[in-house]
């Protein structure tokens, strides 16, 4: 992005793109206790922007993604049963989605929002300037997104045991750690948009939709 400051708290049609996250999770029926995991030095400006719209505990995240989530599981609620991790690089989150994903949950160990893969794929040769070695079959491929819903005890020891065998680290989402311990995790086709922004042409496409998005409900 190429901003000064972490991609959570640019801002994004008017708002940090934290908030647009937090409005759309308190919003969502059931979701009852919010963990924000941020940066350690950017705490205090996290607790305002989580604290605008009602209580959300604020907790300094790790070196990795995983840790971070690790960090975050230390602070949710006793008696929680479902834990939701979404990232606030994906602000057009909207209530419809979490819907979708926790209502995908039930006899399983995990769901997550994901899309079929529309580009055709090729596997590079690995070279210094690579050539196609091959065309992927994209037909069983999909794109995992955010939120990914599981059960509490589930993603605890999916996490631990990432830790114990040094894979915590390098995981790039939750889905795969529970898979790795043997879990059944559903893919839910993604009910609208959801972009995440990592380039300023990604900021520029969300504020359009978020823009638009709120001009039709004033309608």
């Amino acid at each position: 992005m190429g901003a000064s400051v972490p991609k959570a708290l640019v801002r994004l049609a008017g708002s940090p793109m934290l908030a647009w996250s937090l409005a759309a999770l308190r919003a969502s029926p059931g979701v009852g206790a919010l963990v924000v995991v941020a940066p350690a030095d950017r705490l205090g400006e996290v607790e305002a922007i989580a604290g605008e719209g009602g209580g959300a505990a604020v907790v300094a995240g790790g070196a990795s993604r995983s840790e971070s989530v690790a960090a975050g599981l230390e602070v949710v609620p006793p008696g929680s049963a479902v834990v939701l991790v979404h990232d606030a690089a994906r602000p057009l989150l909207t209530p419809a989605i979490v819907a979708a994903v926790v209502g995908a949950l039930a006899g399983a160990d995990g769901a997550i929002a994901a899309r079929p893969v529309a580009d055709t794929l090729k596997r590079a040769d690995g070279a210094g300037e690579p050539s196609i070695a091959a065309t992927v079959d994209r037909a069983p491929l999909w794109a995992a997104e955010t939120p990914q819903a599981f059960p509490v005890e589930v993603l605890r020891r999916a996490v631990a045991a990432a830790r114990a065998e040094g894979r915590l680290e390098a995981a790039t989402d939750c889905a795969s750690l529970v898979e790795a311990v043997g879990g059944r995790v559903r893919l839910v086709a993604t009910p609208g948009p959801n972009l995440k922004v990592t380039t300023p042409a990604d900021l520029a496409l969300a504020e359009h939709l978020l823009r638009g998005a709120r001009d039709a409900e004033l309608l």
